[in-house]
């Protein structure tokens, strides 16, 4: 077994080790990473056989929490082994996917998988972080070809500060949290989450993050000069004489078809007749060569396919205009709706073009909080967001499963953007879901979801502080160098072709909630990102004014299908009195009444009903359990017991229960204004009695009642 190769360095007040050649050594690279006190196991694996039958790159990432990381065991009492990957999970593995992909030669067919297992975690320094610069470290010693290092970092911006890979503390009170992956000072992947943060802070955040991986960038580099492996080659791709010119041949006749026909392609319409007219036109050439040449007439079709990406892009530099003639600048057709779905509690419906929006919000009680118990949190959430990708959206017909990882990053991009206007728990003690569901998708469905999100919230009376608009960007350049390029705004799915990106961009008018940032090259350079951030401002303030004019702020009432909400606060030390034993007080008041009842520890007490008769019993019942009994009051209560003297056996007064905590006895003296002899003669079991207190001696919990003092 070869020799431990240990590698060490200082970063962000915090040691970094990468230890080669000790796990995982029939992995084709594999290394472990430390940072802090969390340590990850990374490893890359390349198939032996070539996958001839597909069109695509197949690489996978995996990311797999443990819950031994943390030192947990899950708190289900069913399920003690880790299952499906978390929602955190397959959020990190995006991260790690975006950052690595665009440095592969997309042309290789053989199988590539990179797994991070966490196998310890501090609390303090993130997981993915290490996962990301495992999987570089892994790739660069392996003999997969990769154009690495890359290395990723988080930072922070509070108190004008920027705080290096931050702890949880400071992130969550910091104006932006954003995860930058990059390489030789340009920006590979980003993802981000502000509280309305500046474009400027968003720029100056990125730019100290690609500065702060400078050092990691070095150690990687050193890592590949002694240990690398020697690396795999592409096969050959050259064409024999026969077959080469075969091959021109049929691209010179897609190049004839395209100049005729080319033209018809490009112009007004919507993403439906855009693909029409394509596959007319590849139809009708392919149609040109026999059955036996169905190789040349894919050659042809290829060919047609890359001339028209090229006249897209002549026509971007020539002409300033785009696939469907729009502007460089211009936004699709936009329209919004509120509040046409009959009973929801809330619905916004917007488009952008041929994406198309449904947002839904459902309002809850407290005690709907969603429960997270994975390695990293153990905590409630009162807002989540979900989203929905049906192949009907696209015109196709598919299998309707549960959410993928796609669904899963675009649904957290779209309640990472919203979450920063939403109100506190003490202003509005809801729990909030949001359901985006897409109905057509043309591009940037996740912007279009927050911007139907907020719509929906809007609808429902949610007292959000501003409505939230978000936008996808997208970049052409003139020739193979990064010289000359411009930023498309309002990206649409046939602008997301080679050397293109997705950079996008939430917020409201006063700054950033979210970005996402994917490409499909080496990196944009500091100059493409400020362009991008301010024409994205642009855009979100022209969607923004849209939005306005179908919903300007939250409605001042909630739906009458919505339930309500209202509190009580109560001594903190009585808590036990309102639950009762093994839950006794609290289930006859939600049995009597039909509400939900949460408790804080704090004392706060939610009441939730939509019935509002239920909901002032309910608190009457609770008001009535925990109010102290004093001298003077009034009560109406229930005859719990006629009392008898031990020795005597005459009846001597009666117990009357006035709230579930609190009983009181009417002595014989005091049941009427005239001598009685029986107290049953005119008290009975069961019999409702108006009293009035006379005197509490709370030591020794008696309390003495008077019905003659009300006669």
């Amino acid at each position: 077994m070869p020799a431990v190769k240990r590698y060490e360095l200082t970063w962000g007040n915090r040691p970094l080790i990468i230890e080669f050649n000790r796990l995982a050594n029939q992995a084709t690279g594999s290394c472990t990473v430390q940072y802090g006190d969390t340590m990850v196991l990374a490893t890359a694996v390349i198939s032996e056989s070539t996958r001839p039958d597909i069109s695509y790159f197949p690489l996978q990432v995996e990311y797999k929490e443990n819950m031994y990381a943390a030192g947990k065991i899950s708190g289900s009492r069913f399920i003690k082994r880790e299952g499906r990957p978390s929602e955190q999970s397959v959020l990190s593995a995006r991260i790690i996917d975006r950052s690595i992909r665009p440095l592969f030669d997309d042309r290789w067919r053989r199988d590539i998988q990179v797994v991070i297992t966490v196998l310890s975690y501090d609390d303090s320094s993130d997981p993915d972080i290490a996962g990301l610069i495992g999987a570089a470290a892994a790739l660069m010693t392996s003999s997969i070809p990769w154009n690495g290092p890359l290395a990723g970092c988080m930072v922070a911006s509070k108190d004008g500060q920027f705080h290096l890979n931050p702890n949880a503390d400071i992130m969550a009170s910091s104006d932006l949290n954003i995860f930058v992956s990059g390489r030789n000072n340009q920006v590979v992947m980003l993802e981000a989450d502000g509280r309305e943060a500046s474009e400027a802070t968003t720029m100056a955040a990125i730019e100290f993050g690609v500065q702060q991986l400078e050092p990691v960038i070095t150690l990687l580099n050193t890592i590949q000069q002694e240990l690398g492996q020697p690396k795999l080659t592409l096969p050959n791709f050259e064409l024999a004489a026969e077959e080469l010119t075969a091959h021109t041949a049929a691209k010179a006749k897609a190049a004839a078809y395209f100049t005729e026909h080319g033209d018809s392609l490009f112009g007004p319409g919507n993403k439906h007749e855009r693909h029409l007219r394509q596959a007319t036109a590849s139809n009708a050439l392919a149609a040109q060569f026999s059955d036996d040449d169905s190789t040349l007439a894919k050659v042809a079709v290829a060919e047609f396919e890359s001339l028209f990406a090229k006249e897209m892009i002549r026509r971007i530099f020539t002409e300033g205009k785009r696939v469907d003639n729009r502007g460089l600048d211009d936004i699709r057709p936009l329209s919004a709706t509120v509040g046409f779905i009959p009973r929801v509690h809330g619905s916004g419906l917007f488009s952008r073009g041929d994406t198309q929006i449904l947002s839904i919000v459902t309002l809850s009680s407290p005690n709907n909080e969603q429960i997270f118990d994975t390695m990293r949190l153990d905590e409630k959430r009162r807002y989540f967001h979900h989203y929905n990708f049906p192949p009907y959206s696209v015109g196709e017909a598919g299998p309707m499963r549960g959410p993928g990882r796609r669904e899963i990053g675009h649904g957290a991009l779209a309640e990472k953007a919203l979450l920063p206007v939403l109100p506190n728990k003490e202003q509005f003690p809801y729990t909030i879901r949001v359901v985006s569901e897409v109905l057509s998708s043309n591009g940037s469905s996740s912007q279009g979801s927050a911007c139907g999100s907020s719509l929906a919230l809007m609808d429902a009376g949610v007292p959000i502080t501003r409505p939230v608009a978000g936008i996808a960007m997208g970049i052409a350049f003139q020739d193979d160098s990064k010289d000359h390029y411009t930023i498309l705004t309002d990206l649409q799915d046939v602008e997301d072709y080679d050397r293109s990106m997705d950079f996008k961009v939430a917020g409201t008018n006063q700054g950033i909630t979210a970005i996402q940032l994917d490409i499909k090259f080496d990196g944009l350079t500091m100059v493409m990102v400020r362009d991008t951030l301010t024409k994205a401002k642009t855009g979100r303030d022209q969607i923004l004014a849209v939005m306005a004019q179908a919903i300007a702020a939250p409605r001042a009432e909630l739906s009458p299908y919505a339930p309500r909400v209202e509190t009580i606060q109560i001594d903190p030390q009585r808590i036990g009195e309102l639950i009762g034993p093994g839950g006794k007080v609290i289930n006859s008041i939600i049995d009597q009444t039909g509400v939900a009842i949460d408790i804080e520890d704090s004392g706060l007490v939610y009441v939730t009903s939509v019935d509002k008769d239920a909901m002032e019993q309910a608190k009457q019942l609770i008001s009535d359990l925990l109010r102290e009994v004093e001298v003077g009051e009034v009560y109406t209560g229930t005859v719990v017991k006629i009392v008898t003297d031990r020795n005597t056996q005459k009846e001597i007064g009666a117990i009357v229960e006035l709230t579930a905590q609190h009983t009181g006895m009417i002595h014989i003296s005091q049941v009427d204004n005239r001598r009685i002899d029986k107290v049953s003669d005119i008290l009975k079991e069961g019999d409702q009695v108006k009293v009035k207190v006379l005197e509490v001696d709370r030591e020794r919990g008696r309390i003495a009642l008077s019905r003659k003092a009300l006669l």
